[in-house]
């Protein structure tokens, strides 16, 4: 029997969700939205597609919850979107209200559904997205880190004209400007990025750039966009999650996930390198960091707290 993927929000990653879910064949897709017909006009849009790609899953779209029930694996996009000069932390306002609907949505649909949240500021919406559902702490995950690290990867193998594939990174932190690129753990190539600094193959300074572009690596796109935000590499990512989880693949990704202890760090979601499966978050794996490594990862955290303070404002029940 097919897996059914439930993808919430029917905008630009919500459709590149359900068009990459079919590509990959990685169970039937139901896109919901709350915009009636825009959900089925997608669905449909994909689903005349299947002859010409060769796949013979089931897409449908949908304003309504109950067709979303019995969801394996949910997506959740639904949100306001950055908008040029808007930080991640202007949409908390808006998007806490959006996901505490969607949190009444999903839960008496698809209690047991393994639950990937895309929506931003991301680390307090995954937070909040918990705490309003109820769902398992390993069955609820944010999807930023795989995203961040894709984009750290990118621009260093565009400096270095290496294979994006060849280099292997990640990223730590909340999704925002503090989050962490472990720099000291880059592998290019089979060689570490810190050799290659010392060997002048690239700058100190280069590196500090490419961090920094890193951070702000969804804001350059909305500043070219003007009228939207990333969609691609985001949606990518969601994908990566979802099939580790709906094949037990078990692949390691750093994902915003709710640590109890690991790193020093309780009843917090924050990103780190974590095993996804058929469980859905098997395990935090912990990573040594160094003195600097450790000073900007906890500054990263306490920029998450005080977000998650702000939101506790707005709504006490958190």
């Amino acid at each position: 029997m097919k897996k059914k993927i439930t993808l919430i929000g029917a905008g630009q990653i919500g459709g590149t969700l359900a068009h990459l879910a079919a590509l990959k064949k990685i169970g039937d897709v139901v896109l919901f939205d709350v915009a009636k017909g825009l959900a089925t006009g997608k669905a449909l849009d994909i689903a005349q597609s299947a002859p010409i790609e060769n796949f013979d899953i089931k897409i449908s779209g949908t304003d309504n919850y109950n067709d979303t029930k019995n969801s394996d694996v949910i997506i959740i996009t639904a949100g306001v979107p950055r908008k040029p000069g808007m930080t991640r932390d202007d949409l908390l306002g808006i998007n806490l209200k959006i996901i505490k609907e969607v949190a009444e949505g999903i839960k008496k649909t698809s209690p047991e559904a393994f639950v990937i949240c895309i929506t931003n500021p991301l680390d307090v919406i995954v937070m909040a997205l918990q705490k309003y559902t109820g769902f398992s702490k390993n069955k609820v995950v944010g999807m930023a880190g795989i995203l961040d690290s894709s984009r750290f990867k990118y621009f260093l193998s565009l400096e270095l004209k290496v294979n994006p594939y060849k280099i292997k990174s990640f990223v730590l932190g909340g999704h925002g400007d503090t989050m962490v690129s472990m720099v000291n753990h880059t592998i290019v190539d089979g060689k570490n990025l810190s050799d290659l600094i010392k060997s002048g193959n690239i700058s100190q300074s280069k590196v500090e750039e490419i961090v920094e572009r890193t951070k702000n690596g969804g804001a350059e796109i909305v500043k070219h966009l003007q009228k939207g935000s990333a969609f691609y590499a985001p949606a990518s990512s969601g994908i990566e999650m979802a099939e580790s989880y709906l094949k037990d693949q078990k692949k390691e990704l750093p994902c915003a996930a709710y640590l109890q202890g690991e790193y020093g760090v309780k009843d917090l979601y924050v990103g780190v390198p974590v095993i996804i499966g058929k469980k859905g978050v098997e395990k935090v794996v912990q990573i040594n960091l160094d003195e600097n490594e450790k000073k900007l990862f906890q500054n990263s955290i306490k920029a998450v707290k005080e977000l998650f303070d702000a939101a506790k404002k707005i709504d006490p029940s958190l």
